[in-house]
């Protein structure tokens, strides 16, 4: 679950950076551009977006990391339960 949070915290903050900054481009004059109150959304959007990407980022390098030593460490003590049919004695 927290793979699954992280990913998604990464997304969301890209996502709302990557409106902020396609608002700003005016690529769609309906939106109004820079200063109008969907600009000032966005704006606040990418304030809460930034820490989102921001940290979930490095949090996801140190949790693949610890589950790929984790693993390795107990793959042994695993394969070693139940005479090689692992933890469910399958």
């Amino acid at each position: 679950s927290g793979v699954q949070l992280a990913i998604s915290m990464s997304n969301t903050g890209g996502a709302w950076d990557n409106c902020k900054k396609y608002i700003e481009a005016n690529i769609d004059p309906s939106l109004g551009g820079k200063g109008s109150d969907i600009h000032k959304a966005a704006v606040v959007g990418d304030t809460v977006g930034d820490p989102l990407k921001d940290t979930s980022g490095p949090s996801l390098n140190i949790l693949m990391k610890l589950m790929a030593i984790i693993s390795l460490v107990f793959a042994d003590f695993f394969f070693a339960i139940n005479q090689g049919r692992g933890l469910l004695n399958l």
